[in-house]
């Protein structure tokens, strides 16, 4: 019931918004179609987990074939990598929004809007398809993951042979996105706090009001996402099973529903 209830609260709660932003012509602004495509994706991501979690929970079936272990595999994946990605794109929007209020219209286009998001889809696609093609040729020793749905780590540590090559281009795929999502958002955070530094006292008001849900979808996210790379690498055995399987759970929860005020 747990389940069921948070999967329509996603749906219904990100279709509801998409269709208002998409009916209502005064919220075709860059910040309100990048918070569309968040609530695309927060569709997207959820459809490739919670739907199957139900059958498995509902019919006791516990066994996945392998080609719809790596489809949850692409849809968990890029779930992940296009919220983080979204999330720094939003946090430049702001940037540009709150250092640059004059230029604002002439620096954040439509067409350049539309770029940053399909760039970003693109993007996130061809680096999992990579991530899948590498552990879809592995042969696996095993067929047990112990997790409620599939996780490409998981697969890894279940070939036979060497997966040096799998490692490495894990590592590779976890900067690019980690490390990039963090330099763009430290970079326009710390230009923000020096405008509210130096501007007046209604300036700073506005900039706090602007970001601080952004920021608040921003850790709540992270903090699902780090407990879960957490779980994944080290031993959480001594933890409760139901904490593991909530927390793993956890960024999925709908961390886009919170309000976000614009820059005007």
């Amino acid at each position: 019931m747990i389940v069921m209830f948070l999967y329509i609260l996603i749906v219904c709660a990100n279709l509801l918004l998409i269709v208002v932003i998409c009916v209502n012509r005064s919220l075709h602004e860059p910040m309100y179609i990048f918070l569309c495509s968040l609530f695309v994706n927060e569709l997207y991501g959820s459809t490739g987990l919670f739907p199957f979690l139900l059958v498995q929970i509902l019919s006791d079936i516990h066994t996945v074939s392998s080609s719809f272990c790596f489809l949850q595999i692409c849809c968990v994946y890029c779930y992940a990598n296009m919220e983080f990605c979204n999330l720094a794109i939003m946090s430049y929007d702001r940037y540009l929004a709150i250092c640059f209020p004059l230029q604002y219209n002439t620096r954040m286009t439509l067409k350049k809007v539309a770029m940053l998001i399909a760039l970003t889809w693109l993007f996130t696609f061809i680096e999992v398809s990579v991530l899948i093609s590498l552990s879809g040729s592995l042969q696996l020793c095993g067929n047990i993951i112990n997790k409620v749905y599939c996780d490409n780590y998981y697969i890894v540590k279940l070939a036979c042979f060497d997966t040096t090559v799998n490692n490495i281009y894990g590592i590779i795929y976890t900067i690019a996105i980690v490390g990039g999502v963090v330099a763009v958002i430290l970079y326009t955070y710390i230009k923000i706090l020096k405008v509210c530094f130096s501007g007046s006292k209604q300036t700073r008001q506005k900039a706090v009001s602007t970001c601080t849900p952004h920021l608040a979808s921003l850790l709540n996210f992270s903090f699902g996402a780090f407990f879960e790379v957490i779980q994944s690498r080290f031993n959480m055995n001594s933890a409760p099973n139901m904490l593991r399987i909530f927390m793993s759970l956890y960024w999925y929860m709908p961390t886009t529903l919170q309000p976000f005020d614009v820059w005007t």
